[in-house]
């Protein structure tokens, strides 16, 4: 039997079919159009072109997968808060199910599908406690603890970007102070980038800028550390710290097999991982902590991981034969 992920963002929504292997063998992408009845729409409309694609009837079609970036209701028939989206109270799966009555639709936090995706065929594979962080504009991520995502004890899921890791310190989209994702984020990484720009005028920063705040990235701002600008060293040099000490709390916390990380700044690999290994290994409480490694699932993981989620969810995962 196949399967349908779509992973549903901001400005595209991104769809994906998995054959009986759960390999990729058709996808599509599409721009997001706001309202829950036209997304619903848009769904329907290129699931019927996947399949015409593969030549398959949706009478082997398994079950219907999809991720959306916010926060979902235990039961996963609500999103609940979806901001980037407009989606608020949203009843998306009746939605879709409407135009897909015999096929099982199941609903989840983008996170937590890249979670299942990294867990059965990416870096967390072969882990029954492990973690992934997504870090972007913000910090996401989810938890598997004995093999299974973790919802949280009342089904409220986990937040890593939201732990309070200064106090009183930068303000985060949140509206607490001193958040993982206000010192870890892409977002936070361009931020002290630029105020480094702004004090160090001498620096690459600037040069490669012209001066201009809005044309620094979290990309451009590494490469100027690579390159051995002293104020951009400076800069990535406390964006580890910060990293690692966040790292090196949940590790001590839950004794995790793994930490995986995905997102843009993963991008940066070992200029990256071997600095962030070195100050997790100098925090973690236990000699055999677990791994630290880069996502491997890519831009695939929110769409691969929705396809996923039914059969995990619902049936017991019997996927860990994958």
């Amino acid at each position: 039997m196949y399967r349908i992920g779509v992973d549903i963002g901001g400005t595209n929504i991104a769809l994906g079919l998995l054959d009986p292997a759960w390999e990729l063998v058709a996808k599509a992408s599409v721009p997001f159009a706001r309202g829950g009845q036209k997304v619903a729409a848009i769904i329907a409309e290129q699931v019927a072109g996947l399949l015409a694609q593969a030549g398959i009837g949706q009478d082997r079609l398994a079950s219907i997968g999809v991720a959306v970036p916010g926060s979902i209701t235990p039961d996963g028939s609500l999103v609940l808060h979806a901001y980037n989206l407009g989606f608020h109270h949203e009843p998306l799966r009746e939605r879709i199910q409407a135009h897909f009555p015999q096929i099982p639709v199941a609903l989840a936090n983008d996170a937590d599908a890249a979670t299942l995706a990294e867990l059965y065929k990416g870096a967390l594979r072969g882990c029954k406690t492990a973690a992934l962080y997504t870090i972007g504009t913000g910090i996401g991520g989810g938890m598997i603890i004995n093999g299974h995502l973790f919802h949280g004890g009342r089904s409220n899921g986990v937040e890593p970007g939201h732990v309070v890791l200064v106090d009183e310190g930068e303000a985060c989209t949140c509206g607490v102070k001193g958040c993982v994702e206000a010192y870890c984020s892409a977002t936070a990484l361009i931020r002290e980038a630029r105020r480094a720009m702004a004090a160090k005028q001498d620096s690459l920063l600037f040069a490669r800028t012209k001066g201009d705040p809005d044309a620094m990235t979290a990309k451009l701002a590494i490469d100027c550390a690579k390159d051995g600008d002293a104020a951009a060293l400076d800069v990535f040099h406390s964006y580890i710290e910060k990293l690692g000490s966040a790292i090196a709390s949940v590790l001590n916390m839950l004794d995790l097999e793994r930490v995986a990380i995905g997102g843009g700044v993963s991008g940066a690999g070992e200029f990256l991982f071997a600095p962030l290994r070195q100050d997790v290994d100098k925090k973690c409480f236990f000699e055999n902590h677990g791994d630290v490694v880069p996502a491997q699932m890519g831009n695939a993981a929110g769409m691969v991981g929705a396809a996923m989620l039914y059969e995990h969810e619902r049936k017991g995962s019997p996927l860990s034969q994958l």
